[in-house]
């Protein structure tokens, strides 16, 4: 057994002397909400610390966890940024190929349901996203009975939505009778995860239905990539379209979009500190432990990004949105750093 072990740490001794030598700058992909603070922390720390300015690739979390965990050495990333939290599948894959890492929560953020300013603003609530999005539905949501046999969504409007909501108890909202068109972020993105655990899964929960993050596929949600900026475009080009993504594109583009008002909530930096905002959620990074100290700069990059003068109140990622974590869990992730 201790054979075992050490032939393995020779491996990687000797994947970690080979990859040294072939690249001299940080490689980071993941979540395309953290990919805006990440890009801000590498130029910052490019332009300050000596060492080369960190690559970050915008690959969506699902995707960038996929690449992060694929292994040990040059052909993979160093750090993957995350909307959520590594799933046990994907710290599965991690293990399987030898890659420990440690998990730092950089900020917390909001997930937007969002429209162009030219249309009115909505106030509605995580039920009735949950049926606007919803694969399925009973009697296809042309029912009050929820007991009924489950079909693919037949709801067309915000109108009809907001009836199916009443009529299973939830709270009306007088929604207009506009055509349901919702852009929703990729299945490899994190803010997708989300979207089901903190709008969808709950929304339903509350009206007494099945658990499910699955979405309808009829056209009505509307599966866009990683580029947030798109859909910004797309919401100013259709004002009766809604789109997802998080806080700080809402920050960086309230001359053009607004929030929804949920679950009688706005969302703000206030009440996403404070968890109130019903889609608030943390944001990670992960490091993989065997790049520390091979890979130039790593250790000095995280200590960066972690940094009072980076993700404080008075941080310079504040103002691109990043909501900044309590003084005890800032310190706590600055024990982690100090630990690499």
């Amino acid at each position: 057994m201790r054979f075992s072990y050490l032939i393995a740490g020779l491996a990687l001794s000797s994947a970690c002397i080979g990859f040294a030598h072939a690249r001299d700058q940080i490689s980071i992909v993941g979540s395309s909400t953290v990919y805006p603070f990440a890009t801000i922390a590498a130029e910052k720390f490019g332009q300050t610390s000596g060492f080369k300015t960190p690559v970050v690739e915008s690959t969506g979390t699902g995707g960038g966890m996929k690449l992060f965990c694929g292994g040990i050495g040059v052909s993979f990333p160093d750090i993957t940024n995350a909307s959520r939290a590594m799933k046990s599948g994907e710290a599965d894959n991690c293990a399987a190929n030898g890659v420990e890492f440690i998990e730092i929560i950089v900020g917390n953020d909001g997930l937007a349901f969002s429209n162009s300013l030219e249309a009115n603003a909505m106030n509605l609530t995580v039920s009735h996203i949950a049926v606007a999005l919803a694969a399925e539905l009973p009697g296809g949501g042309k029912t009050d009975n929820k007991d009924a046999e489950h079909q693919p969504n037949a709801l067309t409007t915000w109108a009809e939505v907001d009836q199916f909501v009443d009529a299973l108890g939830g709270e009306k909202a007088n929604l207009p009778a506009k055509p349901i068109s919702i852009m929703v972020p990729p299945p490899t993105s994190g803010t997708r995860d989300a979207l089901g655990a903190l709008f969808v899964e709950p929304g339903l929960k509350s009206l007494g239905l099945k658990k499910s993050d699955e979405l309808r596929e009829d056209g009505r949600a509307i599966e866009m990539g990683e580029n947030d900026s798109l859909i910004i475009e797309k919401l100013v080009a259709d004002p009766e379209m809604f789109g997802v993504f998080g806080y700080s594109f809402l920050e960086q583009n309230r001359d053009k979009v607004q929030a929804s008002v949920v679950n009688g909530v706005e969302l703000t930096f206030e009440n996403i500190a404070s968890y109130e905002y019903p889609g608030a959620r943390p944001l990670f990074f992960y490091i993989k432990k065997a790049h520390v100290g091979v890979i130039p700069g790593m250790k000095e990059f995280v200590g960066e990004f972690v940094s009072e003068k980076a993700m404080g109140l008075d941080g310079y990622l504040f103002p691109a949105g990043l909501v900044p974590l309590t003084e005890e869990e800032t310190e706590a992730q600055m024990a982690k750093v100090s630990n690499l």
